[in-house]
């Protein structure tokens, strides 16, 4: 990113809050963030501390109270062109193929359908998908489905992806199949990624930035650049010195505030 670009996302002491039958309940309190272009930042922080709510806030799904949001330098106000968003629990649609599910990506992005087949194919080959393009979710496996989950978001090329512990019901092997994948799409793909997880080994193996959060109201307690080479395995990683001292020190920084 050159000194003059925006970054792709920026909050600038972003506060969060919601109204509950015991009165007002702050969720997210004065965070500044910015991710880059082609950037993959994780977030990590205590469960219900309002990670998820700072995605939906980017997405425009959530009104901040206080600060700023902007994705490409314009604040959000509603949701923002070109971004996808993508929930720990697959939403695809039974009664339609994998291929059929890509194509709602297609429509919903409004690409003329004179263009769908191309591209579909495409994305079938990204994904590994192509002899499942007639396949329903019935008959697919976790980590697949997922996969097209993934393939609808990537049919309307969003330049931003927002992911919210998209992997986090899936076993251990498929988690890290599916983060393999991710990581081997995104360096095709180049999109900017803000990810959503509680798993502090994923989150050092996906990312270029881990910020780590405090329990709720969320605040940002310590930042960990991760300068381990790419392509990443988590199984390699294990035997590395340095992917053990990120991973405990992203863990010391989540005990401090559980003390």
């Amino acid at each position: 990113m050159t000194a003059t670009e925006a970054p792709r996302i920026l909050l600038d002491n972003v506060s969060v809050s919601y109204e509950t039958p015991r009165g007002r309940l702050q969720v997210v309190d004065r965070v500044s963030l910015a991710v880059d272009k082609a950037e993959f930042v994780v977030l990590v922080g205590p469960s219900g501390c309002g990670k998820s709510t700072i995605l939906r806030a980017i997405a425009g799904l959530n009104a901040a109270e206080s600060g700023t949001i902007a994705v490409d330098g314009k604040a959000v106000d509603g949701p923002p062109e070109h971004i996808g968003f993508m929930f720990q629990k697959d939403t695809l649609l039974p009664w339609q193929t994998v291929r059929e599910n890509i194509e709602v990506g297609l429509a919903l992005a409004g690409v003329p359908s004179a263009l769908w087949t191309q591209r579909i194919a495409d994305l079938l080959t990204l994904l590994r998908l192509s002899e499942f393009r007639d396949a329903y979710p019935a008959q697919l496996s976790g980590g697949m489905r997922h996969r097209v989950s993934l393939g609808r978001m990537l049919a309307y090329e969003p330049a931003v992806m927002l992911m919210d512990e998209p992997f986090g019901a899936l076993d251990f092997q498929t988690k890290a199949a599916m983060g393999r994948e991710l990581l081997r799409i995104w360096e095709a793909e180049r999109r900017s990624i803000l990810f959503v997880t509680h798993d502090i080994e994923e989150a050092v193996v996906l990312a270029d930035r881990v910020l780590v959060f405090s329990p709720r109201p969320a605040r940002i307690v310590a930042e960990h650049r991760i300068d381990l080479p790419r392509p990443r395995n988590l199984r390699a990683l294990r035997g590395i010195p340095e992917f053990t001292a990120y991973t405990r020190a992203i863990w010391e920084a989540l005990g401090d505030e559980d003390q």
